[in-house]
């Protein structure tokens, strides 16, 4: 029996649907597993330039391996120490912050009553909930330590990923058959992801430590982590920045008051748009090779699927997904969607030209 050309596509595209929504599901019921792995290899992937250096040196790869994760075990074990004072110091200090809330929320009613805007203490305490808010910092804090609680488990599978590092091509090769495609889609993948590490782990670095001087010389509480908070969610593309500055600037205007609080919030808004708005996209040269649309939609899928590690994770994790795609024929086109116009209206000449 002769099926219609027609119908063809149609049924292709609804197959490719329904399995793109049974691995979304099973990425979603796997997160717990699945988070700690990415981290290790988003982890392995950024350090695998100084072991590659190290082994060109010819040192030994046992050594070099052990020489980096020791070094990534001190970093995970200081950022642990930080999150864990902090929150311990924060929660002992959530009576006296909601006593301060609770009085400069009461002496803003006497101000909104000369405005002729009718209402009274009790009201607006049950809109602007001190309790509620500093409750929420406090969580807020222990789910960021909630990220380094498979501390164990993600530097033990940094530990095997580097070890299969130098191999892992080899054995891409002889698993996929075309040496040069597999061998090129590879290296495409790991320096696209380490490129755009690099210089987001130093922006951030930079972002982190100007809020931190900041903060201090403000006399903010607790400025270490703020600015530990600041350096992670520079890599959440588009509102990073404002998560960041929320509870920093809440802080700032329980414990010193709003003039405070105003100048923190200018801290925060000088930083980033002078960092991520002007050296950043100098710094970062092509970019990611991803529209602005997808971005924010890679942001918002990827948090869905795996919460803030996933935000945090989302361009790589696209990016890696794009060039994925492009190396086949059939799904070219979707990558060609993912990507900025420039790069369409480069594929657009290229076959003008060959035709």
């Amino acid at each position: 029996m002769h099926t219609p050309s027609g119908n063809v596509p149609r049924a292709g595209i609804l197959l490719s649907l329904a399995c793109f929504m049974v691995v979304v599901a099973g990425i979603q019921a796997a997160s717990s597993i699945l988070v700690p792995f990415l981290l290790s290899v988003f982890v392995a992937v950024a350090v695998s330039p100084p072991l590659f250096w190290m082994e060109r040196k010819k040192i030994p790869s046992g050594l070099a391996v052990l020489v980096i994760v020791f070094g990534v075990l001190l970093l995970f074990l200081l950022l642990i120490s930080i999150i864990t004072g902090t929150i311990e110091a924060f929660t002992k200090s959530i009576p006296l912050y909601q006593e301060r809330l609770e009085a400069l929320v009461s002496s803003v009613v006497p101000l909104l009553q000369q405005a002729h805007i009718d209402i009274n203490n009790e009201t607006l305490l049950n809109v602007v909930n001190p309790g509620r808010m500093m409750t929420f910092l406090g969580a807020f804090l222990s789910r960021l330590g909630g990220i380094f609680t498979n501390t164990f488990f993600i530097i033990l599978t940094v530990v095997f990923i580097l070890l299969e590092a130098s191999g892992f091509s080899v054995k891409l090769q002889a698993a996929i058959g075309d040496e040069n495609a597999s061998k090129a889609g590879f290296q495409r993948i790991a320096s696209g992801i380490r490129h755009y590490l690099a210089i987001k782990s130093s922006t951030s670095f930079v972002t982190g430590a100007v809020i931190y001087v900041g903060l201090k010389i403000f006399g903010v509480d607790f400025p270490a982590i703020w600015a530990l908070i600041a350096f992670i969610f520079n890599f959440v593309p588009n509102i990073g920045s404002i998560i960041a500055a929320v509870p920093a600037i809440l802080l700032a205007l329980v414990q010193l008051g709003p003039m405070t609080a105003l100048m923190v919030g200018i801290l925060y808004v000088v930083t980033n748009v002078s960092i991520g708005n002007l050296i950043e996209p100098r710094v970062m040269g092509s970019g990611v090779g991803l529209s602005s649309l997808v971005v924010f939609l890679s942001l918002a899928f990827w948090g869905w699927i795996m919460g803030p590690v996933g935000m945090i994770l989302s361009v790589p994790l696209t990016m890696a997904l794009k060039i994925t795609l492009e190396a086949q024929d059939d799904t070219r086109w979707i990558a060609i969607l993912l990507g900025p116009e420039k790069e369409a209206r480069a594929h657009l000449k290229e076959a003008e030209n060959e035709a």
